[in-house]
């Protein structure tokens, strides 16, 4: 295995490991309560920034450029969850 392939795989079992943490707490508390569209949309979010990272790591060889992107893709994930999960915005994109 390439090392591209293996940073993909190592990739996609984080988000997959991150996908299954809500569904092991649903297990155990009642404060956990999560609908099918609510995995499908953080899988959506999850495996496809995901991917835009593997795919910039892959496109860019510059190591500054590499992590400017990874970390902007990482900033704009974090807050499409959180406007998702409590609308720190209040914009229609959250159901406010």
């Amino acid at each position: 295995m390439i090392a591209s392939q293996k940073r993909l795989a190592i990739i996609m079992l984080i988000a997959t490991l991150l996908l299954i943490t809500p569904l092991v707490a649903m297990q155990f508390t009642k404060e956990v309560d999560w609908k099918l569209f609510d995995f499908l949309v953080m899988g959506v979010l999850l495996y496809g920034f995901g991917l835009l990272i593997e795919f910039s790591l892959r496109k860019f060889k510059n190591t500054r450029t590499r992590i400017i992107l990874v970390l902007g893709l990482l900033l704009a994930l974090f807050l499409i969850w959180a406007e998702l999960a409590v609308g720190i915005f209040g914009t229609p994109f959250a159901g406010s």
